[in-house]
């Protein structure tokens, strides 16, 4: 009769490392080694109440197509408190008419339900050239989004998407971006991690850090 709660009380002794471990505090972000900060930053497109986060992607990027189901749930997790704003970056070459695309598309309505697909034509289905794309050929893959071809093509050569991609060009230029994926925070932090899931705990402790000094 005196077996079960003895080991019941040896399975919570087992068990209380662990427990001491989950309960600890995560040791605050270091500059220069989980953020960088950004002289003169400011951010892209702020919002009351909310801190910003930008991801500066590519769509050609192998790195960001592997980021992004991962930073697309944090930013679903998140989306009470923080604005979240992926940004291509126009870094020219095979860069460039992607992040046009992505311009397009958000002008057209369609950006946020494509984002994903996009990626995965890329990388992982083949069905877009990874590299010297034209316009023509980006194209078609928006028809699955109600997008006629002539009216995408009109709307990627149009004043707005070109105002759009010179404000993404200015932001990554003002924030000492130099490569992707980025987290860049409140216009204010550059992120910097080993992992993915490194570089999303520390976002998530800078987004803390904002959040908090706008409550003081």
């Amino acid at each position: 009769m005196t077996r079960r709660p003895l080991l019941r009380s040896l399975v919570l002794l087992a068990l209380l490392p662990f427990a001491a471990l989950a309960a600890a505090p995560q040791a605050a972000p270091v500059e220069g080694t989980d953020y960088e900060v950004i002289q003169g930053g400011a951010p892209f497109a702020p919002v009351a109440g909310k801190v910003e986060v930008v991801e500066v992607f590519g769509y050609t990027c192998p790195h960001c197509a592997h980021f992004q189901p991962q930073v697309s749930a944090w930013a679903r997790k998140n989306a009470k408190t923080v604005n979240f704003i992926p940004l291509a970056a126009p870094f020219g070459g095979s860069w460039q008419p992607y992040a046009q695309a992505y311009y397009a598309a958000q002008v057209l309505g369609v950006a946020e339900k494509s984002h994903d697909a996009m990626f995965q034509a890329l990388h992982t289905d083949g069905t877009l050239p990874l590299r010297n794309a034209t316009a023509g050929e980006i194209a078609p893959f928006y028809t699955r989004y109600g997008v006629d071809p002539a009216k995408f093509l009109a709307t990627y050569d149009s004043p707005d998407v070109a105002t759009r991609v010179a404000n993404a060009e200015q932001f990554i230029r003002r924030s000492g971006v130099e490569g992707t994926p980025m987290l860049v925070i409140n216009g204010k932090y550059r992120v910097l991690g080993h992992s993915f899931d490194e570089v999303l705990r520390i976002a998530d402790q800078l987004v803390a850090r904002e959040r908090d000094a706008k409550t003081r």
